[in-house]
């Protein structure tokens, strides 16, 4: 175990921003973890959990505490249950999992990360989404004070929301257990009308499994969702906001701005999102509303590669960032009456 004080936090996030924290512990064992979370709540002192860095924005002040950064490594299969320490990179377990022919987790290639992260946020992309396969998280409850086995029926998840998202000083993840599925070397039916579109594919249809995760990771990349220290439209939190979804009151009202504002029939793109409710595309609220790819003249800039991703372009502070993700926000309820909701955590600071 590591620890190091007054150590600089910027280096462990893709946004390559943040100040330092106080103290920074890097853990490589679950025992050390728990170790490090347990001293943290005796003493009261304020602990920020760092996986891959991947869905984090520190202010330039740091963290006046505790820094713990999860290193914990494991990669266990067992026919098509596996099962990941929450250190464990994602995107490389991935390409595992495909290598041993197994499907479930093919399309959320290429998602920067650690494992532990993917049911906080309920990781989803392409058609798929953690859920679909999580089968148990083992996590350490900072209120019982034990370690604790969580089966996902009761995880909590929805859109990008989770148990562990609701209460998140509770719950620290050690490890995420998976059930895939063994189906001749195919992936899952392909249920994302992009990604078929690339594949040549119909919706429903599966795929190579290898097929499948190029497939994704070049689609991912041409977003610049894929990580590459030398492009700075990487040097982001991936999609900044979640598409938002709407009552159907709420759509309706919307859609009655949308044709007051935009020309006769562009009508946004609508999703079924459950009883009553709509989801629709964030990326495309923002482009419409103004904000297109590169919007932007500082340090901090939307991607010229997608619209929904704010990115560093070398020498931004958060404040920069924060500052350009308030107008996008505030722009795009301004003309379509929507508030655009930020998927990373947020340390220090408030959008």
């Amino acid at each position: 175990m590591q620890v190091l004080e007054d150590a600089p936090l910027a280096p462990l996030t893709t946004f390559r921003l943040g100040g330092p924290a106080a103290r920074l512990v890097t853990a490589t064992t679950d025992a050390e973890v728990v170790g490090v979370v347990r001293e943290a709540d005796r003493t009261g002192t304020p602990l920020l959990v760092i996986g891959g860095g991947s869905n984090l924005v520190i202010g330039d002040d740091g963290f006046d505490g505790t820094a713990l950064r999860i290193a914990t490594a494991g990669f266990a299969l067992d026919g098509a249950r596996l099962e990941l320490a929450a250190g464990e990179v994602w995107a490389d377990a991935v390409a595992r999992t495909v290598e041993a022919g197994l499907a479930g987790v093919e399309c959320l290639a290429g998602i920067p990360g650690s494992a532990g992260a993917t049911p906080i946020q309920n990781v989803g992309a392409y058609g798929q989404e953690v859920s679909s396969t999580i089968t148990e998280v083992v996590a350490y409850d900072r209120v019982s004070r034990e370690t604790v086995t969580i089966p996902g029926a009761e995880c909590g998840f929805s859109y990008r929301h989770s148990r562990f998202k609701a209460e998140p000083e509770r719950f620290v993840v050690l490890r995420v257990r998976f059930g895939l599925e063994e189906a001749g070397g195919l992936s899952m039916p392909v249920r994302y009308a992009e990604m078929a579109s690339a594949l040549g594919a119909e919706p429903g249809e599966r795929v190579a499994l290898a097929m499948a995760r190029e497939t994704v990771l070049k689609l991912r990349a041409g977003k610049g969702m894929v990580l590459d220290p030398e492009d700075h439209d990487t040097w982001s939190a991936g999609s900044f906001f979640t598409n938002p979804i709407l009552t159907e009151a709420e759509y309706e009202a919307f859609l009655t701005r949308v044709r007051e504002r935009l020309v006769p029939g562009a009508d946004p793109p609508a999703y079924p999102a459950g009883e009553g409710r709509v989801k629709t595309s964030a990326a495309w609220l923002i482009d419409r509303a103004g904000f297109a790819k590169g919007y932007g003249s500082g340090p901090a800039r939307i991607s010229t590669k997608h619209t929904l991703a704010l990115t560093n372009r070398g020498h931004a502070r958060t404040a920069d960032l924060l500052a350009l993700a308030r107008e996008v926000r505030e722009g795009v309820h301004a003309t379509f009456g929507v508030t655009l909701v930020n998927e990373p955590v947020t340390v220090g600071v408030r959008l």
